[in-house]
């Protein structure tokens, strides 16, 4: 049987890198908002000789995952491998200055995605022997200006290390990795001008993440 990995935030980043570090070993069902780099990394997988299969959707969408989630189901009877990459990656500004959508948006992405992909995607790992659900830190809680991102990351965290402790016993293997700085659009946004040659390479980055699993 082949084994079946999702990977939630697959178009860029750290998600798309894993993803395609994840092939030829898993079918990678790939999802994100943004078509294009869901395409571009068909191509790049499809080069590797491994299979993808792209969904184009928003993890705040309730009726999206649902559907997803069910649709994975009724095809392959449950999951090998849950990678979520997802977050919103709020403008860094003072906390006392931090505006409604930012805050909004920050709740919405890695806090009640993370929580109702949680729900949903649990049976789906149950029903493999051995499944794993991954999750990457990012501990900015209490560094200046990072008061909107900080407390939604440790958030998300938080939800992931109780369900990591309940699990311990029953599966799925709940995971929580450290990545190494690397040149990805959210680190960008939070440290322009940053000096990208002592950055980790994105792409040998998701390889080392994926050797750690």
């Amino acid at each position: 049987m082949t084994r079946l990995a999702l990977v939630t935030g697959a178009s860029r980043g750290l998600g798309a890198a894993i993803a395609e570090a994840l092939t030829p070993d898993y079918h990678v069902l790939a999802v994100a908002r943004t078509v294009g780099g869901l395409e571009d990394l068909d191509d790049r997988i499809k080069a590797r000789g491994g299979q993808v299969t792209l969904a184009p959707l928003d993890v705040t969408d309730d009726g999206a995952m649902q559907h997803l989630c069910r649709s994975i189901h009724e095809r392959w009877g449950g999951l090998d491998l849950w990678v979520h990459t997802a977050i919103y990656a709020a403008p860094l500004t003072p906390t006392n200055m931090v505006e409604g959508k930012s805050w909004d948006s920050s709740l919405a992405v890695n806090v009640e995605a993370t929580r109702r992909l949680i729900t949903y995607v649990s049976p789906l790992l149950q029903a493999r022997e051995g499944a794993r659900a991954v999750f990457l830190n990012d501990d900015r809680a209490g560094s200046p200006f990072f008061g909107c991102y900080g407390a939604t990351k440790a958030a998300q965290m938080a939800l992931v290390r109780s369900w990591q402790a309940e699990t311990v016993r029953t599966g799925p293997d709940v995971k929580i990795l450290e990545p190494e700085p690397a040149p990805t659009a959210v680190r960008a946004r939070f440290f322009p001008g940053e000096d990208k040659s002592v950055l980790a390479n994105i792409l040998d980055e998701g390889q080392r993440l994926v050797s750690l699993l």
